[in-house]
């Protein structure tokens, strides 16, 4: 007579030889939750994850291209997502020394948001607000949208379909003020985060060296 293991008693043994036959990292995929990112964001959010990259750390996906920024908790589940502006110029590299010069004397083409990996922190400024430093070299941060200069009319851009709107910084990535206060800031105060800013000439295989994830494992 062949005697059958009860349910309860077979599964736990079976996940156990699954999770230990299963490599490091396999399943992990970033929770978008509603959002539909693009392939790149995708890739990048699902490699961070798999690969451990940001040490369990807060961490931001920012896809130029699209020009959408996703706020991820060190688990990997979104807290947010939201437009955003980004550099005049398209290209993924900034001028060597472009971070001692006056914005006066910045060219127009030479208004890019930089791509790669970058470690940011919170910072107060003089004047109390608060910015997200990506690369304090360069003086690119992601910080609330600025509305000082009127003609610019950086909210309606922020609010625009159109992919040429969204460019108008001189580097920084600006995004809703409610969205930086609720989602951004409070989870850079606890201390560093990471900062992935997608490329828009070469990939994010190429910048960053990252690798497929695994697919999902059986839950």
């Amino acid at each position: 007579m062949i005697r059958l293991f009860p349910v309860r008693i077979l599964w736990p043994l079976l996940a156990a030889s699954w999770l230990a036959w299963s490599p490091a990292g396999a399943g992990q995929r970033a929770d978008f939750l509603l959002q539909v990112p693009s392939a790149e964001a995708r890739h990048v959010a699902d490699w961070v994850l798999a690969s451990h990259d940001h040490a369990a750390r807060p961490f931001v996906v920012v896809d130029k291209v699209h020009f959408r920024v996703f706020v991820f908790d060190g688990g990997g589940a979104l807290r947010g997502s939201a437009p955003a502006l980004v550099g005049l110029a398209r290209g993924d590299d900034s001028v060597p020394g472009i971070g001692e010069r006056a914005m006066s004397a910045i060219r127009p083409e030479e208004r890019t948001t930089p791509a790669g990996r970058f470690v940011g922190s919170l910072e107060r400024r003089l004047h109390g607000d608060e910015i997200l430093w990506v690369d304090y070299d360069t003086g690119v941060a992601l910080h609330p949208v600025s509305v000082a200069v009127v003609k610019e009319r950086r909210l309606e851009r922020l609010a625009s379909l159109s992919a040429a709107d969204h460019r108008i910084t001189y580097g920084c990535i600006n995004v809703p003020a409610k969205f930086f206060t609720d989602v951004v800031a409070p989870l850079f105060r606890g201390g560093s985060g990471v900062i992935y800013v997608l490329p828009e000439t070469r990939t994010a295989r190429e910048t960053f060296g990252s690798y497929d994830s695994p697919p999902d494992t059986p839950r």
